[in-house]
């Protein structure tokens, strides 16, 4: 027979393409890992694994045969167990990754609703950007990211999260006139907004280079809170969401600017990975769309 752990070791190698990612997942050392896929080419004379091109273990046919098979008891395990837990049974640790918009507007009364209905559920929490977030889901390095999405592969699923309108905010100190703005008025100052490689930076650079218009200093920045303050501090003009920026709106020391044209709101999403014992990142998907539909 096949334990049901030897089976899950397996499925997540092929899955994860590596021994060092399905042992990181697992909790478990690469050489444990090896040796439960030894102990089952031994039992049935069988080989599982071969080296691919860049050292990736490439299932043979006898191999993938058995991810097949692997992919759907776990599943099926998986909804066994679901099935006869209750949701406060939900238990074990979740690395949750989330963009800083939602570290300042959603993930607070999230962790509140996850700690409040699943107690024995510990969170692991990696803060970074989007691009970065969603290389780590597809890797298997998170269960679970807040992001910009939603995640078009065909083995992640999405839960939509609140949209966040994108504005233009400046301190007072900049001499910046009342009214419509044009985007050749504000190109005299330094853009301040998200990394490079991020939705809004791309979408900043396309109107920007627009044929006509002078040249204009993006000032990326991986840090939602550092664009906040050097907006403040009068550096240049911050391009932000609206709910990040509420409270400087609100004390004075930023504006709101009325500029044309208006860009496109922020699509933020609770994506996971569709995999067997993936049950507590749905949940806590679903509770993030709960809580963010709420807000």
């Amino acid at each position: 027979m096949i334990d049901l752990r030897s089976l899950e070791v397996f499925f997540w190698v092929v899955k994860l393409g590596g021994f060092g990612r399905a042992a990181e997942r697992l909790h478990m050392t690469q050489p444990a890992v090896s040796a439960r896929i030894a102990n089952i080419e031994a039992r049935y004379g069988v080989r599982l694994l071969n080296r691919g091109t860049h050292g990736a273990p490439v299932p043979t046919p006898k191999g993938r045969e058995l991810y097949d098979y692997a992919e759907r008891i776990l599943s099926l395990h998986g909804e066994m167990v679901d099935h006869l837990a209750g949701p406060a049974d939900l238990s074990g640790t979740l690395r949750l990754g989330a963009a800083e918009t939602l570290v300042h507007t959603l993930l607070g009364d999230l962790l509140r609703e996850v700690h409040h209905l699943h107690p024995r559920v510990t969170p692991e929490i990696t803060v970074d950007i989007s691009p970065n977030l969603q290389s780590a889901l597809l890797a298997g390095e998170l269960d679970l990211a807040l992001l910009l999405g939603p995640v078009a592969e065909p083995r992640v699923r999405n839960v939509a999260l609140r949209d966040h309108p994108l504005v233009w905010v400046a301190s007072h100190r900049l001499a910046i006139g009342e009214g419509r703005l044009g985007l050749a008025e504000l190109a005299r100052w330094p853009i301040l907004s998200y990394s490079r490689g991020t939705v809004p930076h791309a979408q900043l650079a396309e109107l920007f280079g627009a044929p006509g218009l002078p040249p204009v200093r993006l000032f990326a920045n991986s840090s939602v809170a550092t664009i906040l303050a050097m907006a403040a501090d009068g550096i240049g003009i911050g391009v932000l969401p609206r709910a990040v920026a509420e409270r400087e709106i609100a004390d004075g020391r930023l504006r709101l600017l009325d500029v044309a044209p208006v860009l496109p709101p922020l699509h933020f999403t609770a994506s996971y990975l569709a995999t067997p014992g993936g049950g507590l990142a749905q949940a806590v998907a679903e509770l993030a769309g709960e809580v963010a539909r709420g807000s």
